[in-house]
């Protein structure tokens, strides 16, 4: 089987992870041979518009940019104060006045300003998490020649997206690290491991299904493609490579072994995996007092600072995949070779 679904000579895109990368691991990504991914969400529209003009200086090869399709509502006044005394306690610990506050950074829904931008670049791939934009957004896209992708946790989500104009459907199992996808229901109840997800996806709709989720080696590259899929897309297995920007405090997390991920809520009000830690031992990973999605982040801020500063991580999401425990250190480019080396008996 010859994989050609996506641009560029290896079917194997890098995830996008806001926090921990920018343009120099997608570059690497790039010229490794592989789909390096910007993460835009939490970018403002000058930091957009210079994250690609880096990526066009630097490099020919396809690259993709990733955006959030969440709806945002204002905070919720009576959630935000009940969530702040929650926190009381550990704002006490840290010396922190109950009012003190640090700016946190935003994660904001695609705009008509960013579709602006996009179009001057016009990359090769565009892919959202939490559904799609509008229908005039996705076909703008698709006039210079971008493929549009985006996120599927359930067999119903995938048939959603193949029925509102995606090219591509990246099948998110429940072992993958960061924000849950999920657009449908915030039934958690309903998402499954990868090996049950996507042979699911791939037999329900007809576009190519693109596999996340654990993919940390190449054997389990060779595995999802016997499932169905027709490219991988990997993500934790950057983390610790030369040219992410993980922090010393998330890189020497991910050194102990003994540690283990969850979904919480707790960091940002959507359900994401990550390694536990004091907030998510104190709290309830998925407590209900978290405000909706990105609100929680904002009181969190405060603490995260301070407690890091205290070279302490119990504040900091910690993002990870379950399989965080084969994690490389090296060049991006290293990883990509491995990662490749269970694309070759499709080639």
């Amino acid at each position: 089987m010859t994989l050609n679904t996506l641009p560029g000579p290896l079917p194997l895109i890098q995830a996008p992870m806001a926090g921990v990368q920018d343009h120099r691991l997608a570059l690497a990504v790039c010229e490794a041979g592989a789909i390096g991914s910007l993460p835009a969400a939490m970018l403002s529209p000058d930091q957009l518009r210079q994250q690609l003009e880096w990526m066009t200086a630097h490099t020919d090869r396809p690259f993709n940019v990733n955006f959030f399709c969440h709806r945002q509502g204002p905070p919720e006044a009576s959630r935000l104060a009940r969530w702040r005394h929650a926190l009381a306690p550990a704002y006490q610990q840290l010396g922190l006045p109950q009012e003190c506050t640090i700016p946190s950074s935003g994660r904001h829904p695609f705009t008509e300003e960013q579709a602006a931008i996009l179009a001057d670049y016009r990359p090769a791939l565009v892919s959202f998490h939490f559904g799609l934009p509008s229908a005039e957004q996705i076909e703008r896209i698709k006039q210079w020649g971008g493929l549009v992708l985006s996120s599927a946790t359930t067999v119903a989500e995938a048939r959603w997206l193949e029925a509102h104009g995606a090219d591509l459907i990246i099948a998110q199992g429940l072992e993958a690290g960061g924000h849950r996808g999920h657009f449908l229901s915030d039934d958690l109840t309903l998402h499954e491991g990868l090996f049950t997800l996507l042979p699911a996806i791939a037999a329900a709709v007809r576009l190519p299904v693109i596999a996340a989720g654990g993919i940390m080696s190449e054997r389990s590259v060779r595995a999802v493609l016997t499932l169905g899929a027709r490219g991988v897309q990997a993500g934790t297995a950057f983390l610790l490579s030369d040219e992410a920007t993980t922090s010393p405090l998330h890189r020497a997390a991910l050194a102990h072994r003994e540690r283990h991920t969850a979904l919480t809520t707790l960091f940002t009000g959507r359900p994401a995996r990550g390694l536990v830690n004091g907030l998510m031992r104190h709290l309830d990973p998925l407590s209900p007092l978290a405000p909706p999605f990105p609100h929680a982040a904002q009181a969190l801020a405060p603490l995260r600072a301070a407690a890091e500063a205290r070279g302490e991580d119990d504040y900091s999401p910690l993002w990870a995949g379950q399989g965080f425990t084969a994690c490389r250190t090296g060049p991006a480019a290293a990883i990509v070779a491995m990662l490749a080396k269970g694309l070759e008996s499709t080639s």
